[in-house]
């Protein structure tokens, strides 16, 4: 017997073509200053912006395929497509990161002025368009690995560019030159420090690992505990998108099949209580363990 729930995500779509209409035209006006103003903090930054734009549009195309009904070809969906999603941003900014790293250091062996009032007013900017455009995805990324990545690396930028406004005003009090590849090599590490977690978890999930938010152990010990089950067998969580997860497992019940309003209740608990969306159960009246048990 098979209990299906589906959660409908709230639609981000509209929120994906303002933020990445928004991230262009900062791009836009970030590398022009920065050439104008020779700077590698802003023309770093907005090397990775354009990132984050490839990343909003690789994420957004997630969101959508996510969204298509199960076909023929695909009986689950094209919900794993988020986590593709968030795997490949993770690997977008890795490879910013060493680019970020490579220029810094260029620099750092042949120091150039700065025009720290234009770096200021372009940061400035930068700040209030991150800024936005994270709060688009705000009340996504909580439940959505895919939208969390969207919403980290905005709000990092958004910190990162009001870092770049202190340099520059830094920069005009001392004149130090050394500032700016030193700011870009901090931006490297904000950048990393972000994107370790969104890299971790998403390279978990695309290899079927159990959602953080799950804890197996708890899952386990509430069908153990359901009235008439004596044991369970074939026990897998893994996740069929960034937002939705799914359940299958044999419940041994000793004195025959508990009902259909049995299945449906368990079914309900677990999506009100592990955030599990799709679980499909089978009632048996004695244990065959498969080749995949992992022994539950």
């Amino acid at each position: 017997m098979t209990d299906h729930h589906h959660s409908h995500a709230e639609n981000y779509g509209r929120a994906f073509a303002v933020g990445i209409a928004l991230n262009v035209l900062f791009v836009l006006i970030e590398a022009f200053y920065g050439w104008q103003a020779d700077s590698l903090a802003l023309l770093s930054d907005a090397g990775h912006n354009l990132s984050d734009v490839l990343g909003l549009l690789v994420a957004w195309g997630g969101f959508y395929l996510a969204r298509l009904r199960p076909n023929q070809k695909h009986t689950y969906g094209l919900g794993r497509a988020t986590i593709l999603a968030a795997l490949f941003n993770a690997l977008i900014l890795l490879i910013a990161i060493g680019g970020i790293v490579w220029e810094a250091a260029s620099r750092f062996n042949h120091p150039v002025p700065i025009q720290g009032g234009i770096v200021m007013l372009v940061a400035a900017i930068g700040v209030v368009i991150n800024g936005i455009t994270a709060w688009l995805f705000m009340s996504g990324n909580k439940n959505d690995l895919n939208l969390r990545g969207a919403f980290l690396h905005m709000a990092a930028d958004a910190l990162v560019s009001l870092g770049v406004v202190i340099a520059g005003a830094v920069f005009i009090w001392t004149g130090w030159m050394w500032l700016d590849p030193a700011i870009s090599l901090l931006i490297a590490l904000v950048i990393l420090l972000g994107t370790w977690d969104l890299l971790r978890h998403s390279l978990h999930l695309s290899l079927d690992g159990v959602p953080v938010s799950v804890e197996l152990n708890n899952v386990r010990s509430y069908l153990l505990a359901l009235p008439g089950v004596s044991e369970i067998h074939d026990l897998h969580v893994w996740a069929m998108s960034t937002s939705e997860i799914a359940l299958t497992v044999h419940l041994v019940v000793r004195d025959g099949h508990p009902g259909d309003d049995f299945l449906h209740r368990v079914a309900e608990e677990l999506r009100h209580d592990h955030a599990i969306e799709h679980a499909t159960i089978q009632i048996e009246n004695s244990a065959r363990i498969c080749a995949l048990s992992n022994h539950t």
